[in-house]
């Protein structure tokens, strides 16, 4: 599998979105520096999400940029999708992983050490860890601390994108801790002009990520 740069990992999400469209808010994210997509649908039918994924996919495409579904495998394979994201109540790793094969980007949502220790054994290609900060996007969401971060990357090797709250206050403090990526949503998909939104958090992620 190619090299993935997880720096600035957009998830969608259709009901904090400001632009009138999913597409035009994947493409000015594109246009701002985004550098991996996950497409998030948890209400939309299968043919719905299928369709939107392939119109999703080919924006990507032209950017040159991987995108990712999220929980749903069959979608993921219809779509041709570069990867799957998983949390902890979906199919297994190890189910996931078999299914997938291994050329395609596997990614797990991880809260402790023995999660994410699970995860890596099973076949994950990178953790996504959170939610670290207060988030719009999960009301119930379980909090991630700072240590718990540094613990999870002294326990794994795996490329690690920490996920809740990201934004421009939030991204620095995570900093310290070794991670590669962050994933943000409303930072993103809200703002008034996602294309200027994707340049500025850009900039501040690619400050703060590690090798």
């Amino acid at each position: 599998m190619c090299k993935v740069d997880y720096t600035l990992y957009m998830v969608t999400d259709r009901a904090l979105m400001g632009t009138k469209t999913l597409e035009a808010c994947v493409k000015q994210a594109l246009c701002g520096g985004v550098t991996l997509v996950q497409l998030r649908e948890k209400h939309l039918d299968t043919e719905a999400f299928v369709m939107l994924g392939k119109r999703i996919k080919r924006i990507c495409d032209a950017y040159d940029v991987p995108l990712v579904i999220n929980d749903r495998l069959d979608v993921a394979l219809r779509v041709d999708a570069f990867g799957l994201h998983i949390g902890q109540h979906d199919l297994s790793v190890s189910e996931a992983r078999a299914k997938l094969g291994p050329n395609r980007l596997l990614g797990v949502s991880v809260a402790t050490v023995a999660q994410a220790e699970r995860a890596q054994a099973d076949g994950a290609d990178y953790l996504g860890v959170g939610a670290m900060f207060v988030t719009q996007t999960k009301q119930d969401a379980s909090y991630v601390s700072l240590q718990t971060l540094a613990a999870i990357r002294k326990a794994v090797n795996l490329p690690i994108v920490t996920i809740g709250g990201m934004n421009k206050e939030t991204i620095p403090l995570c900093a310290p801790y070794g991670v590669q990526g962050f994933a943000i949503v409303s930072a993103l998909v809200s703002q008034p002009d996602v294309s200027l939104a994707a340049k500025e958090l850009k900039r501040c992620s690619k400050a703060c990520v590690s090798p």
